[in-house]
């Protein structure tokens, strides 16, 4: 096996990605557990909303042209025909001249076609002073205005919010069609890496990547699973993946992803199942391996955290936004370079930035430091088509 395949652009390796990436399934959740779920199919009205007109205010049910030219000096004055209670279907119409009184959300009587608020009218005994005119439909939800029956309501593939569920709810769905969430095993190879609580000895380094790759994929919709850490023994690293593949909808290997001696993931993949890229023109990151084993994708990461984080942002994000259904879109705004960035042409760099108002500060830090990300508001895209951007010059920041 070669240690390098052909070197892909980052464009061809999002692309391997979104191929290989399993759809969604489906899956049935109480609507009180659906918050953040993603519809996987289009939902529609099963009855008008509301069913009935019905009056947005506290007021008068009218009949419009009774009430033109209608003011304080010279009110209308219309006889009183009763009183509508809520929740009730009003057991009288209402003629020329007339009106009833009705609470918000009552239900317009017959003969009525708009509503005069309560702060406009004033009642003496069987009359009502109307002081102000109201045209048709004025303070009044008509019958099927929010949503008529079998109208789409909301669209497959679209992130549920809490107003979602309460829509949701007034089409009287109780359960709801979401795509499931894919879980994704996350694998840690190093004979250097030891766990987060543990006190490293020389030579010895905690294991960042994990909780940063478990961290971004619950960000991203879906369930990480941790396989804990292995030392660089292909038999083990083997025996993991062959597991992690089987429960895993996708798999996640930190570490291992070298074009050195060490290469031990890509190896492994090769043995298991195939590896489809093993290089990408990107800085940094250049290593990054994209495979599968059976169906399920695998992505070896650098080990280094930097690294990592960027390959995250540039190819595990649209995997997941093709394995969740979901959109991730960037938060892009634009700043002015306060330095160079230098780049070579042939590669796409990604360079960690500060940003202060409307200027940009690259931060030149190496991958293997991790304080750069959080010093860091987001990056700087170099296409690989130039040679940088030179200071001065308006680029475009991606936000973390």
């Amino acid at each position: 096996m070669r240690l390098f395949l052909t070197v892909v652009s980052v464009e061809e390796a999002i692309a391997t990605v979104r191929r290989i990436a399993p759809p969604p399934g489906v899956a049935s959740v109480p609507l009180a557990n659906s918050l953040c779920r993603v519809l996987a199919n289009e939902v529609t009205a099963d009855i008008d909303i509301p069913g009935f007109p019905r009056s947005t205010v506290d007021g008068y049910a009218v009949t419009a042209a009774d009430t033109t030219g209608a003011s304080e000096s010279q009110p209308a004055m219309l006889n009183f025909r009763g009183t509508i209670s809520m929740g009730v279907q009003p057991s009288f119409g209402i003629s020329h001249d007339e009106c009833a009184y009705l609470p918000t959300g009552g239900i317009l009587p017959g003969g009525s076609d708009a509503v005069v608020m309560v702060e406009h009218a004033e009642r003496l005994d069987t009359l009502v002073l109307i002081q102000r005119p109201v045209a048709p439909g004025e303070n009044v939800i008509s019958k099927g205005e929010d949503f008529p029956k079998g109208a789409p309501v909301l669209v497959k593939g679209h992130l549920l919010r809490s107003q979602d569920m309460g829509v949701l709810a007034a089409i009287g769905i109780a359960t709801v069609q979401v795509f499931s969430l894919p879980r994704i095993g996350i694998i840690s190879t190093g004979n250097e890496l030891v766990p987060v609580d543990a006190i490293p000895d020389l030579g010895q380094v905690r294991d960042v990547n994990a909780s940063m790759i478990g961290g971004f994929i619950a960000d991203h919709g879906a369930v990480p699973q941790y396989y804990g850490i292995l030392p660089d023994v292909p038999h083990q690293v083997r025996e993991t993946l062959v597991r992690a593949s089987g429960e895993c909808d996708a798999v996640i290997l930190s570490g291992g992803s070298s074009k050195d001696l060490r290469d031990i993931c890509a190896k492994v993949v090769g043995e298991i199942g195939e590896v489809l890229v093993h290089g990408i023109a990107l800085q940094p990151g250049k290593p990054t391996i994209i495979g599968r084993v059976g169906r399920v994708p695998v992505i070896g990461l650098p080990g280094h955290p930097a690294s990592a984080f960027i390959v995250l942002r540039v190819l595990v994000k649209p995997l997941l936004e093709a394995m969740t259904g979901r959109s991730f879109p960037d938060r892009v705004v634009r700043a002015t370079l306060t330095q160079n960035i230098p780049s070579s042409r042939g590669r796409e760099d990604y360079v960690r930035v500060q940003l202060e108002g409307g200027n940009v500060t690259p931060l030149f830090g190496k991958s293997g430091l991790v304080n750069t990300l959080v010093r860091s508001d987001g990056m700087v895209r170099v296409p690989a088509a130039s040679e940088g951007f030179e200071q001065g010059e308006e680029v475009e920041v991606i936000l973390w």
